[in-house]
């Protein structure tokens, strides 16, 4: 129904104007009486066999829905619903932000991929507090976790972008369950260079420093660029190692352009979606080998098929994300391929 009779009409709209205008009717059709158990019947996949424990929480199924999709924690509760075992907010600023000038996102529909240089635009992380108070109790009960994915202000440099992640961490420690550390965006200048050992290895202790003070800790990831060569994969390795932070994001978006037959395809941004799938599975098969699986990683970037996801399952993911893959396909996609996961593990 998604792709045969919604995803037409939608595609012939602004990306981002629907991004808004898909929220609010989700929104509004969740607050009538039997929808959303409708949408839990029609995509949830219910079996133990695909629950996983993974530093120290349980996930109900493997596939969760990335960060930037609700950035702001407006929608979580109702997304819930749609199947997702977890589910990532943000990437969430101490101070709000109005993100870079419009026209700022679009689609690649010959590519089945996207382009986005949204910039981190968000209401600040109180906001988003406030909002993660309002965490459903069928959520909590039916033990779908939220992870509060944060980064740095736009106009923070970066020898004080420590700051601005402690100020995210503290924040948000009460309210998400795990952390993901944002310093792979293409599109906040200057923030990849935090992806170098020297400072990515000083914000990480400094975040393990406050991540100890607490009365229990709070599981922190790092999500890193698919396009990172080689040996910086080994040195994330290596700081994964030294700082002893629980896992990784593999991988955000790509400043690569290779292949691309979309007429928009010169747009600045990151890339999203199929051309992706590749250079993500690369990136976690590299990290999972030469790691000796060391940690746990996330797998994320053009999975557009249950096929895709079990490759990067099989590649050395431990749980999988979905974010363009869950546009152009819908929900049925996490559906089907918590089902396929589950028949593979018969």
């Amino acid at each position: 129904m998604y792709k045969a009779l919604l995803r037409p009409i939608l595609f012939c709209f602004d990306p981002e104007k629907v991004h808004y205008f898909t929220f609010g009717l989700i929104r509004l059709i969740s607050k009538i009486p039997g929808f959303k158990g409708l949408f839990r019947s029609i995509y949830r996949v219910d079996n133990s066999n695909l629950e996983k424990e993974l530093f120290g929480l349980k996930f109900k199924n493997p596939v969760g829905l990335a960060a930037g999709f609700d950035k702001d924690a407006k929608l979580y509760n109702e997304l819930s619903n749609f199947g997702f075992g977890f589910i990532e907010i943000g990437t969430l600023t101490p101070k709000p932000q109005s993100g870079n000038p419009k026209k700022r996102l679009f689609r690649l529909k010959e590519d089945s991929a996207i382009i986005n240089r949204m910039g981190f635009n968000n209401g600040g992380v109180e906001a988003a507090v406030e909002r993660l108070k309002q965490r459903s109790k069928w959520l909590k009960d039916n033990g779908i976790l939220i992870g509060g994915n944060i980064g740095k202000n736009k106009v923070t440099p970066n020898e004080d972008a420590v700051e601005d992640y402690k100020i995210c961490f503290n924040a948000l420690f009460d309210h998400v369950d795990y952390f993901v550390v944002n310093v792979s965006s293409p599109n906040t200048p200057n923030l990849r260079a935090l992806q170098d050992k020297e400072p990515l290895t000083e914000l990480l202790k400094a975040l393990q420093v406050l991540n100890f003070q607490k009365s229990k800790t709070k599981p922190i990831l790092l999500k890193i660029a698919p396009d990172l060569t080689d040996e910086q994969l080994m040195d994330i390795i290596d700081i994964v190692s030294e700082t002893k932070i629980d896992g990784v994001i593999a991988t955000n978006t790509t400043i690569s352009r290779d292949g691309l037959k979309s007429k928009n395809k010169s747009e600045a941004g990151g890339l999203s979606g199929k051309p992706l799938t590749n250079r993500s599975t690369e990136v976690i098969r590299f990290l999972a080998k030469e790691s000796n699986k060391a940690f746990p990683i996330i797998g994320v970037g053009g999975i557009n098929s249950p096929e895709d996801a079990i490759e990067k399952l099989e590649a050395g993911a431990d749980l999988l994300q979905l974010y363009t893959g869950f546009i152009y396909e819908g929900p049925k996609l996490v559906k089907d391929i918590n089902s396929a996961v589950l028949a593979k593990s018969k």
